[in-house]
């Protein structure tokens, strides 16, 4: 299986080289583009002064568009999968090989890296709480269960690839992930631990939890049943 990592970084400066680092160390058979969404900080500098293999894009566009350029980088490459990584330092590199290994196995489409499937650990605050709400809510419109709806580390085979590509409407958040299940796609999940933040600042501000949760769920109740 031939795996990409696309890892969009916005002001990242202080985490990128570490995290592109350490993500070769340990996958060396992984390849990786960094997608420069439009930093205003020295993030492309550091791209390109360590040689890191990447695409700049001329101004901040958002996490979708930027992810999205990334599946069409993988489909003009012709890759097997793409594994969703956060630039921040937040994902091990060490998962990515059992979650290729499960979407092997399980035929997914979607494997989620999800720190709660042991159903010891939990999310605290705002977040925890839409996190908990949404889990509930592809449950009730899709009939599967998915413990850690929001995890940002997820794995799409190539048929997703082909559907992030050239598609106008989905994005890499959890009503895609519902919109999949409901239409008969497998998603599975993987066991994980994720890392603190290494550096710079989250976009995610209680305002803006707020205003992504209240998002997520009218469009997981409502306008997926229009896609």
């Amino acid at each position: 299986m031939r795996i990409l990592a696309v890892v969009p970084a916005y002001n990242e400066e202080e985490c990128l080289k570490d995290t592109i680092s350490h993500l070769v160390a340990t996958c060396p058979s992984v390849d990786y583009v960094v997608i420069n969404d439009g930093s205003a900080d020295s993030t492309w500098d550091i791209v390109e002064r360590e040689g890191f293999n990447g695409v700049c894009l001329p101004v901040n566009t958002g996490l979708t568009s930027a992810f999205r350029t990334g599946m069409k980088y993988a489909l003009a490459h012709d890759y097997d999968a793409v594994i969703q990584f956060d630039a921040d330092g937040q994902h091990d590199p060490a998962y990515i090989i059992p979650m290729a290994e499960e979407m092997e196995r399980a035929d997914a489409d979607i494997v989620i890296g999800s720190r709660l499937v042991d159903g010891k650990t939990r999310i605290a605050g705002a977040r925890g709480l839409g996190s908990r709400l949404i889990s509930r809510l592809i449950a009730l419109t899709t009939g599967t269960t998915i413990t850690d709806p929001t995890s940002g580390m997820r794995m799409y085979n190539h048929a997703m690839i082909e559907m992030f590509a050239d598609g106008f409407d989905v994005a890499p958040e959890p009503d895609t992930v519902a919109l999949v299940a409901r239409k008969g796609g497998t998603v599975v999940e993987v066991p994980v631990e994720m890392h603190e933040r290494q550096g710079g600042e989250s976009y995610l501000k209680l305002s803006s939890i707020i205003r992504y949760m209240s998002r997520t769920c009218l469009s997981i109740l409502l306008f997926q049943w229009f896609r």
